[in-house]
């Protein structure tokens, strides 16, 4: 049995989970801001976002922007020059490669509209392609990453073990026009309110919709 209460309120959840975030600086909507110009920032911060906090990547990317601002130039980078302007990001050695066979690649054909061109590209997986697909060019795509997975699961609107079959029952249970902003959304309310431990449930504008499960409060 499913929070069906959660289900059918969704707008008004979404609208008070982004009103209490915004509130309180969730570092999502900052990211958000500064790569928004163009889908090749949003690619590029939200591969390099992946285990990393969004504030550290956002000083990456503005490191690498500050020196290289188009696939061609991120391309033409030596390995280790990216390397250094990477530094702090999760996996930044890995990430550089990645991301330098991505720019060669970008600089030729452009950005993927699609999830089989995105996933195409080095170091970008399922959850990286969706959010690209939802933010860049306004499809309604799913990434689910942690705070996405975790949220659903806290308000009892899924009962999943893994990311994909949260994608999955989120995408059957919603409105398409409430998925390609929910996980911007979950993010920044999993970033300042829902977090991983010792969520701030007395300060939650969603209290009364939420089943918490798997929180002592």
């Amino acid at each position: 049995m499913l929070n069906k209460t959660a289900v059918e309120r969704m707008e008004e959840i979404l609208r008070l989970m982004e009103r209490e975030a915004r509130k309180k600086g969730a570092p999502v909507f900052e990211a958000e801001r500064k790569s928004a110009s163009s889908p090749f920032k949003i690619l590029v911060f939200t591969m390099l976002s992946a285990r990393t906090k969004d504030e550290t990547t956002m000083n990456a990317v503005e490191r690498l922007f500050a020196v290289a601002d188009t696939p061609a130039k991120i391309a033409s980078l030596p390995l280790h020059t990216l390397q250094s302007l990477l530094y702090g990001v999760g996996f930044y050695r890995q990430k550089a490669k990645n991301l330098k066979a991505l720019a060669a690649i970008v600089a030729k054909k452009g950005v993927p509209r699609t999830l089989k061109g995105l996933v195409a590209l080095p170091g970008v997986g399922r959850k990286t392609a969706n959010i690209v697909l939802a933010r860049a060019f306004g499809k309604t795509a799913l990434g689910v990453d942690v705070h996405v997975h975790r949220i659903s699961n806290r308000l009892g609107i899924v009962a999943t073990k893994k990311p994909e079959e949260t994608e999955k029952a989120l995408i059957k249970l919603l409105k398409p026009s409430l998925i390609k902003n929910l996980n911007r959304i979950f993010v920044a309310f999993g970033q300042t309110v829902c977090l991983p431990k010792a969520p701030l449930c007395s300060q939650c504008p969603v209290f009364a919709y939420c089943w918490r499960v798997g929180v002592d409060v």
